[in-house]
């Protein structure tokens, strides 16, 4: 083992929403940052995949299996990479909404308070809006929180063949808005381009890729993390420093905490409480399609965004979630890993290749919030990494699919001209191995007993480490993580800022 000769003031382990905007924003210190990323830098696919080439290889998969409930590997859909899963997604950032910072009821049981509010995050999403370039309309949601600014730049314009979809929608009662997406100057923004580049170009700023963290080492009285064993290569390292934050998506980062015990920390980091990995949620996501009469690019990006059902409606007082459309059948599912979807547009279209299916329909994701429960979690079993999860609120669920179902007919009934009316619409599930938004295996709030992190993303039991990703959330919501993890990495930032002054 070799140890590194320098010791750093601070030690981000992840490179994605939370690792990366946190390295942006600690970068002008001067401080000496040392960011481990497992991965390598991620070049951009093309958009204009023409095979099942994603399938095959498995090309946005985690290269170690995981082991499920029965203790049955898979391999998750998840990619370790410079900028994490922000190179694989679409850039969709959306605020939570200011009543899912409360105690919400669901049809499944209680969505709990979080002990900060929207207020305290309001001045972090506008600097996460500035900081990742979100163009974006204000206005049209009335399920949308206030803005203390407007969006930094206009909305995305709809696609032609897309703008009367969004006009019929608007005709029939509902409340169709623009998402708020990230471009930059090269496509859609991402925590490599937005963070971690930026952050480089600072001299007291190091990056270690293909850096494979497996512990965590604390001082003999297990109240501060001394050193991190990174194995790199066929070299095993250990990197001293002062702060130590994870960052590596809240299910890789509670592995992290489980397996770095000690004698002081028998049942891993911080998990006194036996809370770490605990809790785990990943909401129910569905794509449902539409069949078209008419070709469209099969590429066209994701633009509109439904929230008339997020809280329910006449016929259901419990909350159903956020409905968006698909970046194109062709970009999207593919990247999902959806057949079922491919195999539905096939009965429709017999003759039809992979190409041909995906330029001949409009995809539509629903996302309806899971609740936290101690049951679905990380934890090793034998030295197997577990991730056991069962789905919970699944009627609310159904009921969102089923529902706009009926929004899609009467869409397709006003719109003849666009539409194979009279055709089924596929529906696939996203299965266990898409671990996409998943949350909450390292929730924060002031109890110890009940909580993992202080209301600073600190662990209670270990005064210098931090983390800082999805992991905090104390519940789900059914709009992306991605924007609040960005939003309390700057926020956490603040106080890191404060804490290396001193």
């Amino acid at each position: 083992m070799i140890i590194d000769d320098q010791v750093y003031d601070v030690i981000i382990i992840g490179t994605g929403a939370g690792g990366g905007t946190l390295a942006r924003k600690l970068a002008p210190t001067g401080k000496k940052i040392l960011i481990l990323e497992r991965g390598e830098l991620i070049y951009r696919e093309s958009s204009e995949l023409t095979d099942t080439e994603v399938f095959k290889k498995e090309r946005y998969h985690a290269p170690e299996p995981w082991f499920d409930k029965a203790g049955e590997p898979f391999y998750p859909q998840t990619k370790y990479g410079v900028g994490g899963n922000t190179k694989v997604w679409y850039g969709v950032l959306m605020r939570m909404r200011e009543r899912d910072f409360e105690a919400v009821p669901h049809q499944d049981g209680l969505s709990p308070e979080w002990a900060l509010k929207y207020a305290d995050f309001e001045p972090y999403y506008t600097e996460a809006e500035k900081l990742y370039q979100v163009h974006g309309r204000s206005g049209e949601d009335p399920t949308e929180p206030q803005h203390s600014e407007d969006y930094p730049f206009a909305e995305v314009a709809h696609e032609p063949f897309i703008q009367p979809v969004f006009d019929t929608l608007s005709k029939q009662g509902l409340h169709p808005a623009h998402l708020p997406i990230g471009l930059g100057d090269h496509g859609r923004t991402d925590s490599e381009d937005t963070g971690i580049t930026p952050a480089l170009k600072s001299n007291n700023v190091t990056l270690k890729t293909s850096a494979n963290v497996l512990w965590l080492h604390t001082n003999p009285s297990g109240t501060e993390v001394k050193a991190v064993q990174a194995k790199i290569g066929e070299q095993t390292y250990l990197f001293m420093g002062h702060l130590v934050v994870v960052a590596c998506g809240a299910i890789n980062s509670a592995a992290l905490l489980l397996r770095s015990v000690n004698e002081k920390h028998p049942r891993g980091l911080a998990n006194g409480s036996d809370q770490v990995g605990r809790n785990l949620m990943k909401q129910l996501l569905s794509v449902v399609v539409q069949v078209t009469s008419t070709a469209n690019s099969g590429i066209f990006p994701r633009t509109i965004g439904v929230n008339d059902f997020y809280w329910g409606d006449s016929s259901f007082s419990y909350p159903m979630g956020h409905v968006q459309n698909a970046g194109g059948i062709f970009q999207d599912v593919l990247f999902s890993e959806a057949p079922p979807i491919l195999s539905g547009l096939s009965r429709v279209f017999p003759n039809f290749g992979l190409r041909q299916l995906a330029t001949h329909s409009i995809g539509w994701w629903l996302q309806t919030e899971d609740l936290p429960d101690p049951n679905n979690r990380v934890h090793y079993l034998s030295s197997k990494m577990r991730v056991e999860y069962e789905p919970n609120n699944v009627e609310a669920h159904d009921r969102l699919v089923y529902r706009w179902f009926d929004v899609m007919r009467s869409v397709e009934s006003a719109q003849p001209a666009i539409f194979n009316r009279g055709s089924t619409h596929p529906r696939s599930d996203m299965p266990m191995p898409v671990v996409a938004h998943q949350c909450g295996t390292c929730r924060f709030g002031t109890d110890p007993e009940t909580s993992v992190l202080d209301l600073n993303c600190r662990t209670h039991e270990i005064d210098n480490l931090y983390v800082v990703d999805s992991s905090f959330f104390p519940s789900n919501t059914s709009v992306s993580p991605a924007l609040t993890v960005m939003a309390n990495a700057l926020r956490v930032g603040e106080h890191l800022l404060d804490r290396l002054k001193g």
